[in-house]
């Protein structure tokens, strides 16, 4: 499935479907013991075993990590400092072949006397999204007091950006645009999509070879549990957004007695049985549910945008503009393949609302230059670089982490059905994550059972906003329910933007802030009222209203 926040770069955005699961599979296949623990696979004892080793070396070293000046291509710069983190690439042999990942950090200011509580670990979900950067918010405002008593520390995951970078094709072969996807696929089109699909699997086999097996969510788990030994602490604090609230739940299931502080904001879908491929299905059904209350916005401001006075009307303005790029694509590079991505990141965060309306409006008007500037593809090598690599590793983590569907029928069943009231994302996200149905991958992984087992969680903090689209509600109940009675859940009441913690809800992160600084949570479930909707801005009118500074976009 995929998942994201406003700001990140075409990267992170190409990502923006990440949940997915296993259909028409008997639930004995899904459900199944912790990988490692009794009754497990020979292969997952080694694994296990070997995680354990590698650990256990790295907090022998005591602070190995040797931190020093970041290399330009990071593009931080002040007082955050980064290393490289050995790993090896398969757990089940520790002495094999080794990897190394990217991490950065700030140290805890300790501003007005904070005593200092250790590292705060973060990442930001996709699979496939970096979270280099999560230093940086020391410099943002709420953020000095966790930024007082924490080191902020982000690290780009196996596969990512500099970490043993993963990819699937040339991207100098990715299609610079215009591409034109129709709105309802014919049999040929899903013909020539199932095609390009396997020939995607294809080059993840032979680009990656033998690696390939190894980009999964058990690894990503071992890996955060090596560089918490590497940094010395001896528990984990960690806040992990969408995919990362898997890979938090995954890692509190997999060392119970390692988890100091979590906070997992915006949460997948943990059931075994809906990793991935029907975590998916829901993630489209929540998507139209989140495109229409950005069309029912526009409509109650049809006095600035004048894209209709009715969520249908704004439907019907948004078909005009994408029938008229259909046959002249906006700057000769946005089509409707271009206008739909970039008009799922209204599905993601109400941020962008005001943008995207004005720039349907300035179309309808004759203007094409904001809708070229919105959706148009990056011209920059290397966010072409950057996106092609997020959207390997994405595919990679989902594919082996779980069975899919190996019948073109089932998904052509499911999603024909599903999109009759789910048009606006389904076949996209279908098409997405088809390369799963042949991925060259033998052995998949069995689902981690969140929760299963004998040692209770210490507590957590469970965050979701009530309409998010990317990682539906259910999801985060779910969650709750499985971490057990220490897990205590906030929601964000009619509110749908994805990523809810850092700078978005008041409410929301000062219960957070609290739980990090004291340990204390607010009780089993509590609710705090939504952020305010964005202000109507037409493009005539960009005073209005300064942006707030966010976390890092979620993905």
């Amino acid at each position: 499935m995929r998942t994201g926040l406003a700001g990140r770069t075409a990267a992170v955005a190409a990502l923006a479907l990440l949940l997915c699961a296993p259909a028409h599979l008997p639930a004995h296949a899904l459900e199944g013991t912790p990988p490692g623990s009794p009754g497990g696979t020979a292969a997952e004892a080694a694994g296990a075993a070997g995680a354990a080793l590698v650990a256990r070396r790295a907090a022998a070293r005591g602070g190995g990590l040797d931190f020093g000046r970041c290399p330009d291509v990071e593009g931080l710069s002040g007082p955050v400092r980064c290393a490289t983190l050995r790993v090896p690439l398969d757990y089940a042999r520790p002495d094999g072949p080794q990897i190394s990942l990217t991490v950065s950090r700030t140290a805890a200011t300790g501003a007005r006397g904070a005593v200092r509580q250790g590292a705060l670990i973060h990442n930001p979900g996709g699979p496939g999204a970096s979270g280099m950067h999560f230093p940086l918010v020391a410099d943002l405002p709420g953020w000095e007091s966790i930024a007082a008593a924490y080191d902020l520390v982000g690290y780009a995951p196996r596969g990512v950006g500099r970490s043993a970078p993963l990819s699937c094709q040339d991207p100098a072969t990715r299609a610079a645009g215009p591409t034109q996807v129709p709105a309802e696929p014919s049999l040929a089109y899903k013909r020539q999509r199932l095609a390009a699909a396997r020939a995607y699997a294809r080059g993840c086999s032979r680009r990656a070879g033998a690696a390939l097996p190894y980009y999964t969510t058990i690894d990503n788990a071992r890996d955060l549990d090596v560089l918490r030994a590497a940094l010395g602490e001896r528990k984990l604090s960690f806040m992990g957004a969408s995919y990362g609230t898997y890979l938090g739940a995954v890692y509190a299931t997999l060392y119970p007695g390692r988890v100091r502080r979590m906070v997992l904001d915006s949460a997948v879908d943990p059931d075994p049985r809906r990793i991935w491929y029907r975590n998916n299905l829901d993630q489209s059904a929540g998507f139209e549910r989140r495109w229409y209350d950005f069309r029912a916005w526009a409509a109650r401001h049809h006095d600035t945008y004048g894209l209709g006075a009715t969520p249908a009307a704004v439907q019907a303005s948004y078909e005009r503009v994408r029938d008229a790029v259909a046959r002249t694509p906006a700057g000769g590079v946005v089509g409707t393949g271009e206008l739909r991505a970039a008009y799922l990141q209204a599905a993601y965060y109400d941020d962008v609302w005001p943008d995207r309306a004005a720039a349907l409006a300035a179309h309808l008007r004759g203007d094409p230059a904001p809708l070229t500037a919105q959706a148009g593809p990056a011209a920059d090598p290397a966010a072409a670089a950057e996106a092609e690599n997020a959207t390997a590793v994405y595919t990679a983590v989902l594919c082996n982490d779980a069975p899919w569907p190996a019948d073109w029928e089932t998904w052509d069943r499911d999603h024909t059905e599903l999109a009759r009231r789910a048009p606006f994302e389904t076949w996209a996200n279908a098409f997405l994550n088809l390369p799963c149905a042949s991925w060259p991958v033998r052995e998949r992984q069995r689902p981690v059972a969140v929760g299963n087992g004998p040692q209770r969680l210490p507590a957590t903090l469970v965050v979701a906003a009530e309409r998010d689209g990317a990682t539906p509600y259910p999801g985060a109940l779910e969650l709750q329910r499985r971490l057990g009675a220490g897990a205590s859940l906030v929601t964000e009441a009619g509110a749908g933007s994805h990523g809810v913690v850092g700078g978005r809800n008041d409410c929301v992160d000062r219960h957070v802030e609290r739980y990090l600084l004291t340990g204390a949570t607010p009780g089993w479930r509590v609710t705090c009222a939504p952020h305010p909707e964005p202000a109507p801005v037409s493009l005539d009118d960009r005073a209005a209203g300064a942006r707030r500074a966010l976390l890092p976009p979620v993905v």
